[in-house]
């Protein structure tokens, strides 16, 4: 099929499946972000539990495979009593991977503030959680707007796992399925998914350069 005739027979389709993708990809987004400001703050405690417990949910969550964690969350968790909608399992994959890239680019902005800033707010009176409210966090954030934009398009990327499961509406990648289980779409179907796919991380690249340029702290 060319595509436009994909566009004409599937267009609504493709239109609810970026949807989708975009509602997801917001969605997990946000709650990484939560998540990975809340690890990162457990990783600089002066509590030790709370720095070990941080650093096991890094190492774990960073190195396991989407599509294994989704497997978990639908199939394995049900014989613990434990039953998750199709959607709440792919958001809490796509929650929890990039959390734990999020708090390592949280991290490496955290490691540009000078010392003497920390101590600076320590003789003022400020106790932790003030010096990393009103002094650290702030500065690390600015510092990581380019790292968070491709964590933003790599999640994008990432709710591709709810391709996996039968999600209604599908998203992006599960619209090919779709496409070529009821008729023959070919390679071209594939297209129309990835050419969205590109556009949507080029836009999200143009924002976060400009917004870049704006917050960037020059040292």
């Amino acid at each position: 099929m060319t595509i436009q005739e994909l566009l004409a027979q599937f267009g609504e389709r493709y239109f609810q499946a970026l949807l989708t993708t975009y509602k997801l990809t917001f969605f997990s987004f946000i709650l990484a972000m939560v998540l990975g400001i809340i690890i990162t703050v457990m990783r600089v405690s002066p509590v030790k539990p709370l720095r070990v417990a941080a650093e096991f949910y890094v190492q774990i969550f960073r190195n396991i495979p989407g599509a294994s964690l989704l497997i978990i969350l639908v199939y394995a968790l049900p014989y613990l009593n434990i039953v998750l909608s199709y959607y709440t399992a792919v958001l809490m994959a796509t929650t929890l991977i990039p959390a734990s890239f999020c708090s390592e680019y949280l991290m490496s902005g955290m490691n540009t503030i000078g010392l003497g800033q920390i101590e600076a707010a320590r003789s003022l009176g400020m106790t932790f959680m003030q010096t990393i409210k009103n002094v650290v966090l702030p500065q690390a954030v600015r510092s990581s707007v380019l790292p968070m934009t491709n964590l933003l398009v790599a999640t994008m990327l990432t709710t591709a796992l709810a391709s996996q499961v039968p999600l209604n509406p599908q998203d992006l990648t599960g619209i090919v399925s779709y496409i070529n289980t009821h008729a023959v779409g070919g390679i071209t179907a594939f297209l129309i998914s990835a050419v969205l796919y590109c556009g949507t991380a080029v836009i999200i690249g143009q924002i976060g350069n400009q917004i870049d340029r704006k917050v960037r702290i020059l040292r």
